[in-house]
């Protein structure tokens, strides 16, 4: 299953002997995330009008895992000695899935500040020394997607006919500074085209090297944060972006 990941061009990362153990023991449950992460799109526009941040790009994401059984938990941890209570402390992680050979724990890092990963990693290391879990995913954008975000955003804007701020304040697609708004227009003085100029300082504000992607999360693996912990690391793909806007899931009913 993983195979077809990489096929797809996903970036996956096993450390452990996570792929074995996924095989064996958690064979569903891979094919259930696998299949959520090749039909997981999300659109240009709603990444743009989203201000990069999470909105309805990751929500369908986790709704889809969550309706295959990934929920959020809250692991509590307490160390006791004759009777007394020395030390408590819990770690929630955002989606979880028990299984009769064990648990899985997995987080999506669509765009976060990279420290998260090291949160993330040692969050995993220490509920698998307690046995609570047997292995740790996360989900972040890939290598592709990373480097393809500058020119699509700015090839999209062209299509599209985005050529001023008056533009993009009339389809409503994103809130920005008078700050960003000045560097673009800068840009556009010095003869910038504004489609270029936007995509570049937007992708720099939003996207930049410091946020979580799959450069900075194989970095800190590969220095051995998470050690020993089982690992799947997947990064999502240039094709995970969309020209056009994903249907919006709808909203549970909380009160049906």
């Amino acid at each position: 299953m993983l195979a077809g990941l990489r096929a797809a061009g996903f970036d996956v990362l096993a450390l452990n002997h996570a792929e074995a153990i996924l095989s064996h023991d958690f064979p569903d449950q891979l094919g259930g995330l696998v299949a959520a992460l090749r039909t997981f799109r999300v659109g240009i526009a709603e990444v743009i009008g989203g201000g990069g941040g999470e909105s309805g790009q990751t929500r369908r994401l986790r709704h889809a895992l969550s309706d295959a059984g990934w929920h959020k938990h809250k692991f509590s941890v307490q160390t006791i000695v004759d009777g007394n209570e020395r030390a408590s402390i819990s770690h929630e992680v955002d989606h979880v899935r028990f299984a009769p050979h064990g648990g899985l724990a997995l987080e999506i890092e669509w765009n976060n500040k990279d420290p998260f990963f090291d949160r993330d990693l040692e969050n995993f290391k220490r509920l698998h020394a307690l046995s609570a879990i047997s292995l740790g995913i996360i989900v972040t954008r890939g290598r592709s997607l990373q480097e393809a975000m500058l020119p699509r955003i700015r090839g999209w804007m062209e299509v599209q006919g985005l050529a001023s701020e008056d533009d993009l304040d009339r389809l409503g697609i994103s809130e920005r500074t008078n700050a960003q708004r000045r560097a673009v227009a800068a840009q556009v003085a010095r003869g910038t085209g504004f489609a270029e100029a936007f995509a570049r300082k937007f992708v720099a504000d939003k996207f930049g090297a410091a946020s979580t992607h799959w450069a900075k999360l194989e970095d800190r693996v590969r220095r051995g944060v998470g050690n020993p912990c089982p690992l799947l690391l997947i990064g999502l793909p240039e094709g995970t972006l969309s020209d056009d806007t994903p249907r919006q899931a709808p909203e549970p009913d909380l009160f049906g």
